[in-house]
């Protein structure tokens, strides 16, 4: 097995590479954004195909490289199904194995620094790569991001210390320029979480550490929620899926759904017919309509008026929040519509940003949520 780790000196980040000497596939776990071109040309240089990236949990302190490894490659973003990181492509529980190649890595779900933290226990290698949750001599903070001090003693006693002694340990970080332990080490020599220390103890140390948020937090959490992906790397594939798609900048959501945003339905307005497919009583409501739109029930009634309907021209369909229009679109495409979307958020977010609305109840204004 090939086996690299590399370190993001800004953030004192370790990111690790495995692959299969004889598939020469590869995987990537906590791959930093400004470390991309690095890692590319590390990936380039052993002649690896990158299958997935895999993170430890959602970070704070960093921005993955995930999303723009995807981009480029067409690797997988791997993701603790706890860590509310809808853009993942695979999610991941306690128990599951990641098999790349000739490659496995067991998943441990670690939660306690975050809910969404997992360790990868590579047998083979008898190693464990522990993110935050376990560290060289110490451990992740539990004082922000769904943190629980009990609950992180709670997962290293019971899934990292109970891998044998032998197992080197892989951590996230390491401040003092140290690259690895053991389980045994960190057992005997841990300060907070070895040497036979308590639960109270370890709680008493955690909640006296007083220490600042991390600088990056209020970039890094959303963009990790985003694999890593910044406004600017979004507004990047909607122009992109725009010019594929040759009418729209249409984003498939994680349930495979066509999407447009309000706005972008708001200012093309008349380029597109643009489907309502709610039923009677709600286009009438105090939510409103949309100008121009037709009323096409999802069912029976929107399949047998789309019959008519050119199948090369654009469709837009909308609902109260988007559930059934997402499911309207999906129907449309298995009639074999080419330019089809569902609108994001409906009435309810059309509604929410103000958009104009006609039907609406009286007593209700006219600025507008979609739904």
């Amino acid at each position: 097995m090939i086996f690299r780790q590399l370190f993001d000196r800004e953030s004192c980040t370790y990111t690790y590479l495995l692959a299969d000497e004889q598939s020469r596939q590869a995987v990537l776990i906590d791959p930093v954004r400004p470390m991309l071109e690095r890692d590319l040309q590390v990936i380039e240089d052993l002649g690896l195909t990158l299958v997935k990236t895999l993170e430890t949990h959602i970070h704070a302190d960093h921005v993955t490289s995930s999303g723009l490894f995807r981009k480029s490659l067409g690797s997988q973003s791997v993701v603790s199904a706890a860590g509310g990181a809808s853009c993942a492509d695979v999610l991941v529980e306690d128990g599951d194995v990641v098999k790349v190649g000739e490659v496995e890595l067991e998943v441990r779900q670690t939660p306690g620094h975050t809910d969404g933290c997992v360790a990868y226990v590579d047998h083979q290698g008898r190693r464990v790569f522990t993110g935050d949750t376990l560290m060289v001599r110490g451990c992740g903070r539990t004082d922000f991001q769904q943190g629980s001090a009990r609950t992180l003693y709670q997962s290293v006693h019971g899934k990292l210390f109970t891998l044998p002694d032998d197992y080197a340990v892989y951590p996230g970080h390491d401040y003092k320029g140290r690259t690895m332990s053991t389980v045994a080490e960190e057992k005997a020599l841990n300060p907070r979480l070895g040497g036979g220390r308590t639960v109270e103890e370890f709680v008493a140390i955690m909640d006296n550490l007083k220490l600042g948020l991390p600088a990056k937090i209020d970039v890094a959490v959303p963009a990790n929620l985003q694999c890593g992906l910044l406004p600017e790397d979004l507004e990047q594939a909607a122009a992109e899926a725009a010019a594929r798609a040759g009418w729209a900048p249409v984003i498939r959501s994680s349930e495979g759904v066509p999407e447009v945003t309000c706005s972008w339905v708001h200012d093309h307005l008349g380029s597109f017919r643009l489907v309502d497919c709610r039923q009677l009583g709600e286009w009438k409501d105090a939510l409103g309509h949309i100008e121009g739109a037709e009323l096409r029930t999802l069912g029976d009634a929107l399949v047998h008026a789309a019959q008519d309907w050119d199948k090369t021209a654009p469709v837009v369909v909308y609902c109260r929040s988007g559930g059934r229009s997402g499911r309207a679109a999906l129907v449309l495409e298995d009639l074999g519509f080419q330019k089809v979307a569902s609108m994001q958020g409906g009435m309810l977010d059309w509604n929410a940003q103000g958009r104009p609305v006609e039907g609406a109840s009286a007593g209700h204004g006219t600025g507008g949520s979609c739904g």
